[in-house]
């Protein structure tokens, strides 16, 4: 019997921590940190785009998470993301999947939907 998608990205805590090293890697990342950085001195709004981000993934996996934000094109509306800025946020969301040890098979799944989200963010 397979696992779900959720399962083998470790459940809520893997999705946790997936989140966790996206977020500080955006925030390092010199292409899109100033996306972020404006955040930092905000505990209280990292902390919504994370659980936003956990329960996004979470439902989008096959876990229990019901994820009630917006849309991506209303979440980005207005923020002009080049491609450049979405294929870094993209690197960075490998990375972090290496990180965690999730193996090739496995990762392609969160990068094809990375990609398919594309149009619905860049230029918007």
């Amino acid at each position: 019997m397979s696992s779900t998608l959720y399962e083998r990205l470790g459940g809520s805590q893997g999705i946790a921590a997936l989140v966790d090293s996206i977020v500080e890697a955006h925030m390092a990342n010199p292409l899109i940190n100033a996306r972020f950085l404006t955040y930092q001195d905000r505990p209280e709004k990292v902390a919504e785009i994370k659980r936003h981000t956990c329960n996004f993934l979470g439902s989008g996996t096959g876990g229990p998470e019901q994820y009630t934000g917006r849309s991506m094109p209303d979440t980005h509306r207005g923020m002009n993301i080049s491609s450049a800025e979405y294929e870094a946020v993209a690197d960075d969301i490998r990375a972090a999947l290496i990180k965690h040890g999730i193996d090739p098979q496995t990762r392609g799944e969160p990068m094809a939907v990375v990609k398919s989200l594309k149009e619905q963010i860049v230029g918007i």
